[in-house]
C-alpha cells in the first residue's frame, strides 16, 4: 500500500478510547450497559457519513453495515468489539500520543509511579521512532478493542472513497460485550451474511491466529447458617469460611493463569462477594481442549462436593455454564480464510505467525455458530490493564492488511 492512514488511525483512536464503553458481566441486558451506545451511535453515524450502505444498529447492540463490492467476489465480514475490559478503571480515558518515540521509559502523567519500561516489553523496544497511544495511567486505554474499530473504519472509508480499487462486497459489525462472552447474538451470523469473516482483535504484528481457548463460565453457591454471634456456638455455619475453603482447596502452584502458559489451562478465581450468611464465587475455565475443560470443571466440583461434606448444614452449589469453544475445531476443517490472510500479509512483507490465544475473540463464537471467523492483529499490547499501549504504524499495517484481502480475496475468487 502506498497510502499512509497514520494520522487518521490516531484520530480515531483517540476519540474512539475517549469514550467509556465498559462492559457488565453482571447486567442481564443487551448490550449490558447503556454507556456502549455512546460508540455505538457514533459508528452509525460516521458510517453513514462516509457512505456506507445497510447502516443498522440492531436490538442486540451491533452495528452492521456493507461497504458494496466493485468486483465479483466472496462477502467478507470484518468485525471489532466496542465494549471495554471490566477487569480495570475504564471511566475518563485520556489517551495521549508519544510522536516519535525514543525508545526510553515511558511515564505516565496522572499515575507518577507506573512506568511503561521497553526492558519489560520487548515488542515496545522495537517500536523505536512509531508514535505510541497510552492513557494517562490511571485507566486502560481501551485499544482492546477500539484499535479494531478504527482499523476497519479506515479502511471501509478508503475503499468508499476510492471505487476503482477492485474488492468483493464487505460486512462490518461491531459487537458489544465481547469482554464478557457475550459479544456474538445468535442472530448475528445470519444478518451478518457473510461467507466468512475476521475479527481484528489480536496483537503483534503478524498474528494470525485460529486457534482460541474453550471457555466456560462457573458460579459457585454457599449458603451457610446464619445467627446471631452471641448464640453462635454449634449453630452458625459461616459462608466465608467455606468460600475460603474452596479456593483454598482448589490448586495454587499449577492450573491457575499466574501459573500457566502456552497451551496449559486453568481456573481463575474472578469474584467473591457476599457475607457470612451467603456467598458467591465466580470463575472462569479454560483449555485448548475440550476433554481438559471438562476436568477442570469436573474438579471444581468435586472440590465444592468436599467442602459440603465438612458442613452439611450448608448449602453449596456449583453452576457451570459454556462461553465459547476453540475456533480450531472447525477451521482446520478448511483453512481457506487462514490461508487468504497469511498470504495477504505476506503480500505486504508480514510474515504471519499463528499461536494459540490464550482467551478468545468473537470470532471463536461466530466460528462455532458457522461463520469461519480467524483473528488477525491490531498491535495492542499489555491490554485490560493501565500500561496498555498501541502504535500507530502497527495499525496502519493492520489496515494495509484489510484491505489487501479484500482485494486478494475477489481477485482469487475464493
Amino acid at each position: 500500500m502506498t497510502k499512509s492512514f497514520d494520522a487518521e488511525l490516531e484520530s480515531r483512536l483517540v476519540r474512539y478510547a475517549a469514550i467509556d464503553s465498559q462492559s457488565d458481566a453482571d447486567s442481564p441486558s443487551s448490550p449490558s450497559t447503556e454507556r456502549q451506545f455512546g460508540l455505538l451511535n457514533l459508528l452509525v453515524a460516521e458510517l453513514k457519513e462516509i457512505g456506507a450502505q445497510d447502516v443498522q444498529l440492531t436490538e442486540y447492540g451491533t452495528v452492521l453495515a456493507t461497504i458494496p463490492g466493485t468486483a465479483p467476489g466472496p462477502t467478507i465480514g470484518f468485525l471489532a468489539h466496542v465494549d471495554t475490559a471490566p477487569q480495570f478503571n475504564a471511566t475518563g480515558v485520556k489517551p495521549r500520543v508519544i510522536k516519535g518515540y525514543n525508545g526510553g521509559a515511558i511515564s505516565f502523567p496522572d499515575n507518577p509511579e507506573l512506568v511503561l519500561n521497553p526492558a519489560d516489553f520487548p515488542y515496545l523496544a522495537e517500536k523505536q521512532g512509531h508514535d505510541i497511544i497510552t492513557a494517562s495511567g490511571t485507566t486502560l486505554l481501551g485499544a482492546d478493542d477500539k484499535a479494531g474499530v478504527a482499523i476497519i473504519m479506515t479502511a471501509a472509508r478508503h475503499l468508499l472513497a476510492h471505487p476503482e480499487i477492485a474488492h468483493g462486497p464487505m460486512r462490518l459489525a461491531f459487537t458489544p460485550d465481547e469482554e464478557i462472552g457475550r459479544g456474538v447474538n445468535q442472530r448475528l451470523p445470519k444478518d451478518l451474511a457473510a461467507d466468512f469473516a475476521y475479527t481484528f482483535d489480536g496483537g503483534a504484528v503478524g498474528e494470525v491466529e485460529y486457534e482460541s481457548f474453550s471457555a466456560d463460565g462457573a458460579e459457585v453457591r454457599i449458603k451457610g447458617v446464619s445467627i446471631h454471634p452471641g448464640l453462635a456456638k454449634d449453630k452458625l455455619v459461616n459462608a466465608i469460611h467455606l468460600a475460603a475453603k474452596i479456593v483454598q482447596t482448589l490448586p495454587h502452584v499449577t492450573m491457575t493463569p499466574e501459573t500457566t502458559s502456552e497451551r496449559e489451562g486453568f481456573i481463575h478465581a474472578t469474584d467473591m462477594t457476599g457475607g457470612s450468611s451467603e456467598m458467591t464465587l465466580r470463575f472462569i475455565l479454560r483449555d485448548f481442549e475440550r476433554a481438559g475443560l471438562e476436568a477442570k470443571g469436573a474438579l471444581l466440583r468435586q472440590v465444592c462436593a468436599a467442602v459440603q461434606a465438612t458442613e452439611p448444614r450448608a448449602e453449596i452449589t456449583c453452576e457451570i455454564t459454556p462461553q465459547y469453544r476453540n475456533m480450531r475445531y472447525w477451521l482446520e476443517k478448511d483453512m481457506t480464510p487462514v490461508d487468504l490472510a497469511r498470504e495477504a500479509a505476506r503480500s505486504l512483507g508480514i510474515e504471519p505467525v499463528s499461536v494459540p490465544i490464550r482467551g478468545g475473540t468473537d470470532g471463536s463464537r461466530l466460528t462455532e455458530m458457522g461463520v469461519p471467523c480467524p483473528n488477525l492483529f491490531t498491535g495492542m499490547q499489555n491490554i485490560h490493564g493501565p500500561l496498555e499501549w498501541v502504535s500507530v504504524q502497527d495499525m496502519a499495517r493492520a489496515t494495509d492488511l484489510c484491505l489487501a484481502l479484500a482485494q486478494r480475496a475477489a481477485a482469487a475468487k475464493v
